[in-house]
């Protein structure tokens, strides 16, 4: 991307790929992936790796649960990366893989890759951990939410205590070079905030199902005959949610 181009730049190129009304709940989001895209790609030290289009794929998919019409949901995912240069197909495909490879190992097997500095481990990882060892190395908020969506993955994590899965996401990230504290804040950031947001996609569809109910009782028509797509009657609520940010 050319350094001349300015946020407002990537936010038009933006709006001419997705030229459509986006509901208030996800306006906050979108603008914050907007500007924390377009700021990461002109950082010379930044990588789109596995790692980072694991987190990326992670929080869009997270916070964009519920988003109507759900066949537009790809498009935005589209534009968003778009924008700002980067290759929603290949990222997605990076995230894939990289899923797919670490579910094949056990939470050690993962430990053991950062103790050897990416050796034996699937080529997706291999890359993403190399990656952090370079001396240019630009760190990104996604970037920790790929590394604990990946050990999510990994073979044993779904018997560990979430909190004890979270503390070794923190030692990992410390280990190969991510500052423990940084890693906790943004890990907890999200995780509040996509908690927050489940909490308003489900008052906006209950808000929705009740709204539709009452026009059927004044219409006379039996509830849940023929109704209108819950996507048409969203409120428009004005939750602030946040999403990682670029730094």
């Amino acid at each position: 991307m050319s350094a001349a181009l300015t946020v407002a730049d990537s936010k038009r190129a933006f709006h001419r790929a997705f030229p459509f009304v986006i509901a208030p709940l996800y306006r906050r989001m979108v603008d914050e992936l907007l500007v924390e895209l377009h700021l990461l790609s002109r950082q010379t030290g930044f990588q789109a790796d596995p790692l980072f289009a694991v987190g990326l794929v992670q929080v869009f998919d997270g916070f964009a649960q519920g988003y109507r019409p759900e066949q537009q949901k790809q498009p935005l995912f589209a534009a968003l990366c778009a924008a700002s240069g980067f290759d929603a197909d290949l990222l997605r495909q990076q995230r894939d893989q990289s899923i797919a490879a670490i579910g094949h190992h056990s939470v050690e097997d993962v430990k053991t890759w950062v103790d050897q500095q990416g050796q034996g481990a699937p080529e997706p990882v291999a890359q993403a951990l190399a990656g952090i060892q370079r001396s240019d190395f630009h760190y990104s908020r996604l970037m920790a939410v790929g590394l604990m969506a990946l050990l999510e993955q990994a073979q044993g994590a779904d018997s560990m205590d979430p909190a004890a899965l979270r503390g070794y996401a923190h030692d990992l990230g410390a280990a190969i070079g991510l500052l423990r504290e940084r890693l906790d804040k943004d890990l907890s950031l999200y995780a509040s905030n996509l908690e927050k947001m489940a909490q308003a996609v489900e008052l906006m569809e209950q808000t929705v199902a009740a709204e539709r109910r009452k026009r059927e009782r004044q219409q006379g028509i039996s509830p849940g005959a023929d109704a209108p797509p819950t996507g048409a009657d969203e409120p428009a609520s004005e939750t602030v949610t946040s999403v990682p940010s670029a730094s």
